[in-house]
């Protein structure tokens, strides 16, 4: 498996992002070629006896979305963990979209974040494809999780037909001669990121040739029942219809892609019942953004309650 790996210096001095990198290297999971790693770059902020907040970002964002929930989160005394999805951030990034799964995604976190810092009653917050790969993270390792915090994402098992919206944003990924990630971002947010901020959501991204990962994306989501990750989709949804721990929806007012996918959960999951389930308001898909300190309080709130 060829990767590449964003240089160092495009890191540096990032608006809001002072956060020491953390490196774990991980199988890469190509059984034509046994043997080889990538390395997985996460954040540990906060006190390391803490309760643990495992957060994961999404498509195609990387950790510098959590940015301005982590302070909050630590400041309440919260051990945050957030690592960069393999493809995005300071995480190595296979150059083939071959390269990537969606399974391949859930063993990639599930060495790097579950086994290597060994999680154990965590609350795990996820968005966008961070709750694609978290839910299945939570539901084959539900004995490490407290409680899940989700919006804007969902647990797809290819039996409904997706939006037209997410069909055009699919279809944009692999036909559009550009692919601006910053701006992508920019566009998905109802505040206005500053260009800095923009740049930064572009640093990981040198050329065209480091965003295989962000391109296939998409083409991942399960939308026909006969999708190769369908069934281990439907087996989570196995766990979640069992499962009795807190589940809250903070699913966001203004995102056309995910509109509604609180609705599943809401019904399925006996954990989500009776919880302080949110609508945030003046939110876009990228809600880390809009409403961080909502968000961060969501999660200090269900970490107390319990």
């Amino acid at each position: 498996m060829k990767t590449l790996r964003t240089p160092d210096d495009r890191f540096v001095d990032l608006p809001g992002y002072p956060f020491a990198p953390n490196y774990v290297e991980v199988a890469d999971q190509d059984p034509d070629h046994p043997g080889g790693t990538l390395r997985v770059h996460y954040l540990d902020e906060g006190p390391a006896d803490g309760p643990v907040v495992l957060c994961l970002h999404g498509e195609p964002s990387w950790s510098y979305l959590y940015r301005k929930m982590i302070p909050a989160l630590v400041n309440a005394g919260l051990r945050v963990i957030a690592p960069d999805l393999v493809g995005f951030g300071r995480s190595d990034k296979p150059t083939e979209q071959s390269d990537y799964s969606y399974a391949r995604h859930v063993a990639w976190m599930q060495e790097a974040i579950i086994d290597h810092l060994d999680l154990r009653d965590a609350t795990f917050f996820g968005q966008d494809w961070g709750g694609l790969v978290g839910l299945r993270l939570v539901a084959e390792n539900p004995n490490r999780f407290a409680r899940v915090v989700i919006g804007n994402t969902g647990l797809p098992t290819g039996e409904h037909s997706p939006s037209d919206a997410f069909l055009a944003w699919q279809k944009f990924s692999q036909t559009s001669p550009e692919f601006d990630i910053g701006f992508l971002i920019d566009s998905s947010t109802i505040c206005q990121l500053s260009a800095a901020e923009v740049a930064a959501y572009d640093a990981p991204f040198p050329d065209d040739t480091f965003k295989a990962g962000a391109r296939i994306f998409p083409s991942l989501v399960p939308t026909s029942p006969d999708d190769p990750a369908a069934a281990a989709n439907k087996a989570a949804w196995a766990v979640f219809q069992q499962w009795d721990k807190p589940l809250i929806c903070c699913f966001s007012d203004s995102d056309p892609i995910t509109g509604g996918g609180d609705k599943p959960f809401l019904k399925l999951v006996p954990g989500a019942q009776g919880q302080p389930h949110v609508t945030v308001e003046n939110a876009h898909h990228f809600f880390q953004e809009d409403a961080a300190p909502q968000l961060a309080q969501i999660v200090i709130d269900a970490v107390g309650a319990d």
